[in-house]
């Protein structure tokens, strides 16, 4: 597996374009093949993510592209954001001259304002009219998606059979995906079938995209989406799963690094759990945590803050068993072994000159068996309040 420039343009049969104007912006992604996709699973889904789930389970077996809208989330807007997003839907079929149950919909914005449609409608043509299989295409779709974004997220591989995977995310704020991720749109040339697509991405949105946190809050527009062109053939599907996993999982890293107001990343893997679930919510527990991030921030020895989030993650642990570890990637302090606290002002110095530097490796080992998992997230900081005390004003 090698790691290929160009983003979801790198992946045969695929060609973008999109355009952004202030906090608007149109998007668009051509592909034709098998899709598949994951969504959130908070109660209020935007209506995109309906219209989206729609399609998929009326024609998945074929889709035809993508149009995401960035300035609108077109949530909590009942039946007219329904039709607005089958609008949206129905403006790239007609040009395509193709059933509009082959497109998927996505939006990304405030909550509970009505979709600007003229503004959509306006710029379509000149986006639709620039779609193009070079790098470029994926650069400026990458762009329109943005919101909150400090920078551009993207990546793609290239596996045995010079199969590829890439793909474009956008994500900065209200990120706990539970089940379902942002807004990510992955692509690959490899020939496969809607099931085993879909058995794929799920498998890789649990490693990734459901194993990160900005924040905890559950977007109502979370999606997923994978469409496989089948141009470079039959793939291995160890190896494909292994690099839709990596592209998934580099994806998911760049969204936690850039959360809002976030000066690093990270990283926390738990080992030594019961089972698989033990350790996703023990890993999950210590990145949510408003007091372990802040404490990151602040460069803060308070490890104590880490121990107690596992302790209430709801995953199996015997105090006299943990051992807990900060790194930085090239130097390492044990804070707690098999129980025991390590708090001499020695120590606690060593941590507090590891926590300031990016990212910040957290090691928990729970001694109560052999599953394992790792999260991902961003220390919480003045910057994340000023950004969200004034999002829509």
């Amino acid at each position: 597996m090698k790691e290929v420039k160009g983003g979801i343009c790198a992946v045969k049969g695929v060609k973008a374009w999109g355009m952004k104007e202030g906090k608007m912006g149109l998007a668009i992604m051509l592909a034709k093949g098998p899709a598949a996709g994951v969504f959130t699973l908070n109660k209020v889904k935007a209506a995109p993510v309906l219209v989206s789930q729609d399609h998929l389970e009326k024609n998945g077996k074929e889709f035809n592209g993508l149009i995401v809208n960035s300035g609108n989330a077109n949530a909590f807007t009942h039946e007219q954001g329904i039709k607005d997003a089958i609008t949206m839907a129905n403006l790239l079929a007609k040009k395509l001259d193709v059933d509009p149950h082959t497109i998927g919909v996505s939006s990304t914005g405030v909550i509970g304002r009505p979709m600007n449609m003229p503004w959509y409608k306006d710029h379509f043509e000149e986006v639709f009219s620039k779609v193009t299989s070079k790098a470029e295409g994926s650069e400026m779709a990458n762009k329109a998606i943005m919101t909150t974004d400090l920078v551009q997220k993207t990546y793609a591989v290239e596996i045995e059979g010079k199969i590829r995977i890439g793909g474009i995310c956008k994500g900065s704020g209200m990120i706990e995906p539970n089940m379902g991720t942002m807004l990510a749109f992955v692509f690959t040339d490899a020939k496969m079938g809607q099931a085993q697509l879909q058995k794929c991405l799920k498998k890789a949105a649990d490693k990734s995209f459901n194993m990160i946190v900005v924040d905890g809050d559950t977007s109502t527009n979370d999606n997923l989406f994978i469409i496989a062109t089948g141009e470079a053939g039959k793939p291995d599907l160890k190896q494909f799963q292994e690099g839709l996993d990596h592209v998934c999982i580099e994806l998911a890293k760049k969204v936690a690094r850039d959360g809002e107001g976030a000066t690093k990343l990270i990283e926390a893997t738990v080992t030594g759990a019961k089972s698989v679930e033990d350790a996703r919510k023990a890993a999950k527990a210590i990145i949510r945590s408003p007091l372990f991030k802040s404490a990151v921030y602040g460069t803060d020895p308070n490890w104590g803050r880490a121990v107690c989030a596992v302790g209430y993650s709801g995953s199996d642990i015997d105090p006299r068993k943990v051992t807990l570890a900060f790194s930085d990637g090239k130097n390492t302090v044990k804070l707690v072994d098999a129980g025991v606290p390590k708090s001499d002002e020695k120590t606690l110095a060593m941590a507090k000159k590891i926590m300031g530097n990016d990212p910040l490796y957290v090691a928990v080992d729970l001694k109560l068996g052999k599953s394992s998992a790792t999260a991902w997230g961003c220390d919480l900081t003045h910057k994340y309040v000023d950004i969200n005390a004034s999002y829509t004003t």
